[in-house]
């Protein structure tokens, strides 16, 4: 098994935007024609000046749109033209999303294990660097497992919702939003219903969410869903059962929710499958709901879990036969301890651990041979990014993948 050893040293933790883009909740928007137009009165001064002598300025952009962030603050030092691109992350990201440039960062959502402080760490998945983004603008005493977070990766933004403020048990309404190409948190609409430990999943850009906790931990059944666009929220079918979700997923148009295996294991676990082209719930298939045992992800169009039981080995769901085959390969790495987060980004999956040790699963599929019937093998090989030595405090909660 590879390692990928990051020390403390190597890596430090940096910022990803400049410290004037941290902003408190009654966000101002900021003046974008300076950014997107190359002709400010600065650029246009220094139109004579080559970015790299030799190169004509189109290739020499090109080469510089793909410097690593952790490289960018001794490199605005060679030039004021560097100093001008490299200057700013929201004119870098936007200058980069122009060209169509898409490289994934791994956002993963934690919190201290003493103090229960809650932030955000990044992880560029393709220098492995780590990097640090303004704090979400919330309350500073809540549950971290409570909020969910999703995802519209190459659009390059992440939602926060809900949560529950943890001395009181209260649920909150809450929903933020943050755009890796302005690294700022914008505060949405709030959600109809206030909630915690619900479920949540993107379906064709729509942000929906189901089920939960309300005030004095009562279950919920009532779904809604936000257009991002139109930043309304509006009520969709209820699920018929009153539940709080341990997971979701959203796998071929539909969004599944599981309430997961609850002690002393003697009443299997319920599930609800919502499609949104009918604005209809049923009733999960029973193998599905009773080998979901972890945290999920879909890759190639098919349901893994990595299992918290079962020596922590990958798993991936047949439909054709409502149950689930255990992955050809090593089981999850040791050095990756519980709780974890778990996404995904093509055929690679990212499980976090707590100290923020990565493991980075890669999937590979062959056709079975000898079946009438089209069919999957999978495998899994890992290697593990070990984190700095000043994460040691961190459990991640949460963990999404972002393009920029």
């Amino acid at each position: 098994m590879q390692r990928v050893r990051l020390s403390s040293q190597q890596t430090p933790v940096l910022k990803l935007g400049d410290s004037q883009m941290t902003l408190s909740p009654k966000f101002r928007l900021a003046n974008k024609s300076h950014l997107l137009t190359p002709s400010s009165d600065l650029e246009s001064s220094l139109c004579g000046e080559p970015l790299i002598p030799g190169l004509p300025d189109d290739v020499a952009f090109n080469c510089l749109l793909r410097l690593p962030v952790h490289s960018h603050a001794a490199c605005r030092a060679v030039c004021r033209r560097w100093h001008l691109l490299l200057g700013s992350k929201e004119r870098f990201f936007t200058r980069r999303k122009e060209l169509g440039f898409k490289e994934p960062w791994l956002f993963v959502f934690v919190f201290h294990k003493c103090t229960g402080k809650i932030q955000w760490q990044v992880l560029d998945l393709t220098h492995f660097s780590w990097h640090s983004i303004p704090l979400m603008p919330c309350k500073d005493k809540v549950c971290p497992h409570g909020f969910r977070c999703v995802s519209i990766p190459h659009e390059g933004t992440l939602f926060v919702c809900g949560g529950m403020v943890s001395d009181v048990d209260c649920p909150l309404d809450l929903v933020l939003k943050y755009e890796m190409q302005k690294n700022r948190w914008t505060v949405m609409n709030q959600m109809i219903t206030a909630r915690s430990f619900f479920a949540s999943g993107v379906i064709d850009g729509k942000i929906y969410v189901a089920g939960g906790n309300s005030t004095d931990l009562f279950e919920l059944d009532s779904a809604e869903v936000l257009d991002p666009i139109q930043g309304s929220w509006n009520s969709i079918a209820s699920m018929g059962t009153n539940m709080a979700s341990y997971d979701a997923a959203v796998l071929n148009g539909k969004l599944l929710v599981t309430e997961g295996w609850l002690w002393p294991f003697y009443v299997a676990p319920r599930g609800q499958v919502y499609d949104p082209t009918t604005n209809n719930w049923e009733t999960m298939a029973i193998g599905l709901r009773e080998g979901w045992t972890g945290s999920s992800v879909v890759v190639y169009g098919h349901l893994f879990v990595v299992s918290e039981l079962e020596r922590m080995k990958l798993k991936v769901y047949d439909a054709a036969s409502d149950s689930w085959d255990a992955i050809e390969g090593p089981p999850l790495p040791e050095q990756i301890c519980k709780p974890f987060a778990v996404n995904a980004c093509d055929s690679t999956i990212y499980v976090v651990g707590r100290n923020l040790h990565v493991a980075v699963g890669h999937i590979s599929r062959l056709s079975r041979k000898g079946t009438s019937e089209k069919k999957w093998s999978f495998n899994v090989s890992w290697h593990v990014v070990d984190a700095p030595q000043c994460f040691s405090d961190l459990t991640p909660s949460s963990s999404q993948v972002l393009f920029a």
